[in-house]
């Protein structure tokens, strides 16, 4: 299952969830602001991450930038505890499944949420000499 947390302000989130909506690809959301995030779905998103810290926080962050933090320096478990006490920092939004990660919105990576076996038949519907009346073509129409 498909995990997008999110914030209320944030209008990536927004044009996450809806592309998820218009695509009929199941997912769960979680606004990292309603209810704190467990250690496990922290550990998660660090362990996909490809850069660590420097892909899922902002440095642009009030906290960040005021208290001096030492991102790299804390443990693990440090900086869960910091990001649990301080959700804020997070990039928003963050998509995880059993196997990536996406931090923000972009049209064209996003396109990997979509089942292989579903981006397979578009592929060659594509490439259908028929495509004019293919009934795929009309129904991406409507």
């Amino acid at each position: 299952m498909i995990k997008i947390y999110t914030s209320p302000s944030c209008s990536s989130c927004r044009k996450v969830k809806k592309w998820f909506q218009d695509q009929n690809i199941p997912f769960v959301e979680k606004n990292i602001f309603a209810a704190t995030l467990n250690e496990n779905e922290l550990k998660e998103i660090l362990i996909k991450s490809e850069n660590g810290t420097e892909d899922i926080i902002s440095n642009k962050s009030k906290i960040v930038k005021t208290s001096g933090v030492d991102l790299e320096g804390m443990t693990v478990k440090e900086l869960i505890e910091f990001i649990r006490q301080n959700p804020s920092v997070l990039k928003r939004p963050i998509m995880v499944d059993d196997n990536k990660i996406q931090v923000g919105y972009n049209a064209d990576e996003i396109r990997t949420f979509i089942p292989h076996a579903r981006r397979i038949a578009e592929w060659e519907c594509a490439r259908c000499k028929m495509l004019k009346e293919c009934d795929h073509k009309k129904d991406d129409e409507n």
